[in-house]
């Protein structure tokens, strides 16, 4: 099966290592010639909008998908034009906004924050005294790893707001009191066949994830509401592939709808090692109308981001149970460069292990994993 893939980034690069096995070709549409996915397939150079490489992609492929929410919604309905495109444009196109997206999650029956739009100065002020203080100002559109948003916590918060934020479309939202942030990774396939990971507790710091722990402690009573909320997404997306679901637990028990993202996800890097079958197996299974593969917890996970710095691998390998996985960066500050996996067979052994890995480059792990910074 031949398989294109809009973006050629460490997922792309995951994608191609995860069906290669499977008998699956890979190309990848990137403006990088650098793109890490060239390691894995051929890589066509060019922007997410060129008429001829999109062409070129479909011609050259039997499925489509992509790698990133932000690919043009039209470019991918041009693919969709002459082969399937998974999951459909449509999921693309109202996870592109955050304001579709979370009347997506209330017609689907999900409780969220309480959220206004705003654009423009008059607006936002009048967005925020509704919402009240403190809340979120984040960008309707674009904006990952803590880009686009601010915290507003005073008037005089909101008086420091930059032009280049102001002039945008904009969503307030109310501060939620939060015990910690989870998310959920779910796989569907082209017959509506719905299996999902379990809970994964995500710990940020300066808005890029930095520490994933699965299966998330804690979490029996909400696994099911999870589960509920992530297969009514799928079904009325008719959604085909990976779908991952960002979610606040309050500390009074309940369960908010933060952000979906229409691919395989960062939180659900783990399950490389620490799933029967991994979510980019699975990805690419659904989208070639492969059977889906167990999606049980193998022990005990974390994941551990690499941000900005690549370590000397003997650093990460000492390590009982660590996976290392470098996806050929150029490191940068805030740069996600690589990531750590560390596999073993009880919570208590998977804490020892991330307890040897402190100091060590790109990685940040103080504090709790129950407690987001």
């Amino acid at each position: 099966m031949r398989v294109g893939v809009v973006g050629g980034g460490q997922l792309g690069r995951m994608l191609g290592l995860a069906g290669i096995p499977l008998g699956c070709s890979f190309t990848f549409l990137d403006p990088s010639e650098r793109a890490g996915a060239r390691a894995v397939g051929r890589l066509l150079v060019g922007a997410y909008d060129d008429d001829e490489r999109l062409a070129e992609l479909a011609a050259t492929s039997d499925v489509v998908t992509y790698e990133f929410e932000n690919v043009p919604a039209d470019a991918a309905r041009r693919i969709d034009a002459s082969v399937p495109v998974f999951p459909p444009p449509r999921a693309l196109e109202l996870t592109q906004d955050r304001a579709t997206e979370k009347q997506l999650f209330e017609k689907c029956g999900m409780d969220v924050a309480p959220y206004t739009s705003a654009t423009g100065t008059d607006q936002l002020a009048a967005a925020v005294d509704q919402i009240g203080l403190p809340c979120v100002v984040k960008t309707r559109r674009e904006g990952y790893d803590g880009k686009g948003q601010v915290v507003v916590r005073s008037t005089a918060d909101l008086a420091t707001i930059g032009g280049d934020l102001i002039e945008r479309d904009l969503l307030v939202e109310a501060w939620v009191d939060l015990r910690r942030e989870l998310s959920i990774v779910a796989v569907r396939t082209t017959g509506g066949d719905v299996t999902t990971y379990p809970l994964v507790e995500n710990l940020h710091h300066e808005g890029i994830l930095r520490v994933s722990r699965a299966p998330a402690p804690e979490t029996e009573s909400l696994r099911p509401r999870a589960e509920r909320a992530v297969r009514a997404l799928m079904d009325e997306l008719g959604h085909v592939g990976v779908l991952t679901v960002e979610l606040f637990e309050t500390r009074d028990g309940r369960l908010l709808g933060n952000e979906m993202a229409p691919r395989v996800h960062n939180s659900g890097h783990w399950t490389i090692e620490g799933a029967e079958t991994s979510q980019f197996e699975n990805h690419i299974r659904a989208i070639t109308r492969l059977p889906l593969g167990y999606t049980v917890a193998r022990g005990h996970s974390a994941m551990v981001n690499l941000i900005g710095e690549v370590p000397e691998p003997a650093h990460a390998l000492r390590i009982d149970g660590a996976h290392l996985h470098l996806y050929d960066k150029e490191p940068r500050p805030g740069r996600k460069v690589g990531h750590v996996t560390v596999r073993r067979d009880s919570p208590a052994e998977v804490e020892e292990a991330l307890s040897a890995m402190r100091g060590m480059p790109g990685t940040y792990l103080e504090g709790s994993g129950t407690t987001p910074l």
